[in-house]
């Protein structure tokens, strides 16, 4: 019978943390895949956990997978984790779950700490609706790519950044979003964990005077609806609503559909479209 893969999240900072079915399970599976054997020693260690260690990364997630996938076919139980929080969020062991899924291998998931959902909750940004974009990619053409769909997302966005990089990522967003609300968290669940709410535009200003340490979750808020429609309906006040109407007109649709669209675009009655196209 084939053995099974766990994806064991471990703490972000407060080794308190970490769930009692994750330390059971990493002292009941036969090996465990860490990003770090050196880091997750220590974890291992405080919790009295004697469990061979392989390291799974990202330079070598896709053979070490293979290999795992292989000792999982053959009966052993797998249990990966990272250095922080959940395997697969931004994180190599994504290869070794699609892998495994795809040897038909049952997969289950410990849930546990993530730091993009701890930072979000401490936001003070809406939570009800939001997206994980991770690191901005480090190509030139497809960060400037992610930066324009970003521009209009009208939920909330949540991102990891290092701080050797973090002014230049702020310069970028404040480019491309413009002034924002925004929360950066760092050493989250520690004991000196620093939540910091402001704007873009503040931001960028305090580190220019203060070095950014530590990792950052950053958490911005999302594009008002509102101020998209109302770009929209803007956008058609370079023609009058005579030439609007007969844009529509001359591709075939009907007077009475024309003035309908006319009036969606602009945000405005039909009645009132009426009345400017039959001057009455």
């Amino acid at each position: 019978m084939a053995g099974k893969l766990y994806i064991c999240a471990t703490p972000i900072g407060n080794l308190e943390d970490i769930t009692y079915r994750v330390v059971r399970v990493l002292c009941e599976v036969d090996i465990i895949a860490a990003e770090d054997t050196r880091n997750s020693i220590k974890l291992l260690n405080h919790f009295n956990i004697k469990k061979p260690m392989t390291s799974y990364h990202e330079y070598n997630k896709v053979e070490k997978a293979k290999v795992l996938v292989d000792k999982m076919i053959a009966g052993e139980n797998v249990a990966i984790i990272t250095d922080a929080g959940t395997p697969g969020i931004s994180d190599p062991g994504e290869e070794l779950v699609k892998q495994a899924a795809e040897a038909g291998i049952e997969i289950t998931s410990l849930p546990g700490a993530a730091a993009c959902i701890t930072a979000l909750t401490v936001s003070a940004l809406s939570t009800r609706r939001f997206c994980f974009e991770a690191f901005l990619p480090s190509d030139k053409k497809e960060r400037a790519y992610v930066l324009q769909e970003m521009k209009n997302e009208t939920r909330t966005i949540v991102m990891y950044e290092a701080p050797h990089r973090l002014k230049k990522t702020l310069n970028e967003l404040y480019e491309c979003l413009g002034d924002r609300k925004i929360a950066f968290c760092r050493e989250l669940t520690k004991k000196h964990e620093d939540i910091m709410r402001v704007t873009l535009r503040q931001a960028i200003d305090y580190y220019e005077v203060n070095e950014p340490r530590g990792e950052y979750v950053i958490v911005i808020d999302g594009r008002q609806r509102e101020e998209l429609i109302k770009e929209k309906q803007d956008e058609w006040l370079d023609i009058s609503v005579e030439e609007h109407y007969n844009m529509y007109v001359d591709k075939g649709i009907d007077s009475k559909e024309a003035m309908k669209m006319v009036a969606k675009d602009r945000g405005i009655s039909k009645r009132e479209v009426y009345s400017i196209i039959h001057g009455c």
